[in-house]
C-alpha cells in the first residue's frame, strides 16, 4: 500500500488535472454500476488529501447522480412510482411545498441507500438545477467526514515505516475525529430524520 501510495502521490502532482478528470469519470461509473458513495470518498482523501478530496468527491458524486437520475427519469420512471410512490406519499407533499429546501433536507438526512436516494426524486418531479446543488450542498458533510478518514489513513501510511497497531491507528487523531465526526452525523441524522419522515 506505501509503494502504490507514493506512485498515486507522484501522478497527482504531476497530472493533478488528468487524474482528477480520471477520478471523475471513474465515480460515475461507479456510481452507476454499484451506486455507494463512500469509496470514492475514502479514496479521494487518500490521493488528493482533506479538502481538495471534500471538492472533487462532492462535485464527482453529485454529477454522477444528477446523471443517474436523468438515465432513471427516461427509463425507471413507471416502475420506480409503482413501486415507492405509496411509500413515500407523504414525502410528495412537502416536496411541492419548497422542492430545493425539502430536497436538500432529505439529502442531508440520509437513511436511505445511496442508489435508491438518487432515484426516489423521481418521484416528485425535481428539477435538474435543485437536484444537483441540492445533492452538492447536501452530502458536503457525510464527505467530508469520510474523505477525512481517507486523508488520515493516507496520513498514517505516510508517517509509519512499519505496519501500526488496530489501537495506534484508532488513537491517532487523523482517524479518531473523522470517527468521532460520523457518530455525530449519524446521531444528528437519526433526530432530524423522525421530523423529516414522519407522517
Amino acid at each position: 500500500i506505501k509503494m502504490n501510495r507514493e506512485y498515486l502521490i507522484n501522478i497527482k502532482q504531476t497530472n493533478t488535472i488528468l487524474l482528477s478528470f480520471i477520478f471523475m469519470i471513474l465515480t460515475v461509473i461507479w456510481v452507476f454500476l454499484l451506486g455507494i458513495g463512500s469509496p470514492v470518498a475514502l479514496t479521494a482523501g487518500f490521493i488528493f488529501g482533506q479538502w481538495a478530496g471534500v471538492l472533487l468527491t462532492v462535485s464527482s458524486l453529485s454529477i454522477a447522480a444528477t446523471l443517474f437520475y436523468i438515465f432513471g427519469n427516461y427509463f425507471f420512471k413507471d416502475l420506480i412510482r409503482e413501486k415507492f410512490l405509496n411509500k413515500f406519499k407523504n414525502l410528495e407533499i412537502k416536496f411541492k411545498k419548497n422542492e430545493f429546501i425539502f430536497f436538500l433536507v432529505y439529502r442531508i438526512v440520509g437513511g436511505i441507500p445511496f442508489p435508491i436516494a438518487n432515484l426516489l426524486p423521481i418521484l416528485f418531479n425535481i428539477k435538474l438545477k435543485n437536484y444537483f446543488f441540492g445533492t452538492f450542498l447536501g452530502i458536503i458533510p457525510q464527505a467530508f467526514v469520510i474523505v477525512s478518514l481517507g486523508s488520515g489513513i493516507e496520513q498514517i501510511i505516510k508517517n509509519n515505516d512499519t505496519v501500526p497497531s488496530i489501537l495506534e491507528i484508532l488513537l491517532s487523531s487523523e482517524i479518531y475525529f473523522p470517527i468521532l465526526g460520523f457518530i455525530f452525523l449519524v446521531f444528528i441524522s437519526l433526530i432530524l430524520k423522525k421530523f423529516f419522515y414522519k407522517n
